[in-house]
């Protein structure tokens, strides 16, 4: 068997686009990593892939390279649209939570998680 005949076995098309075969991985979310500076080896742990998926799916990559980034900046668009699109449908909803007075036993909490963020800002 060839690498690209094992390639074909691994990446194949899905209703949710190219994916890793036998899981719900897609190309997009590999190439997520891939754009954030992610070497292979560490996308394969934190996907739980195996050796051989992580280096078809590379390999696959590398070959189809064109077709995969114009399917994944579709993917981004999409993404973005749908982000868009509940945000403005919740944005009343969000404010009236935002405006809601907090109940007396979260005050502590919320000290706690404001003395955090103000902890994490001046580590920046």
């Amino acid at each position: 068997m060839t690498r690209t005949n094992t390639s074909q076995n691994t990446v194949v098309r899905t209703e949710r686009g190219l994916s890793i075969a036998g899981t719900r991985i897609t190309l997009y979310d590999v190439m997520d990593y891939i754009t954030a500076g992610w070497p292979p080896g560490l996308i394969q742990h934190w996907l739980n892939l195996t050796d051989t998926e992580i280096t078809d799916v590379m390999d696959y990559i590398e070959r189809h390279r064109a077709e995969v980034e114009a399917e994944y900046q579709l993917v981004l668009q999409r993404a973005e649209e749908t982000r868009r699109y509940w945000e403005a449908r919740n944005r009343e909803r969000a404010a009236k939570i935002a405006s809601m007075p907090p109940k007396p036993e979260q005050e502590v909490l919320r000290a706690q998680l404001q003395a955090r963020k103000t902890e994490l800002e001046r580590a920046c």
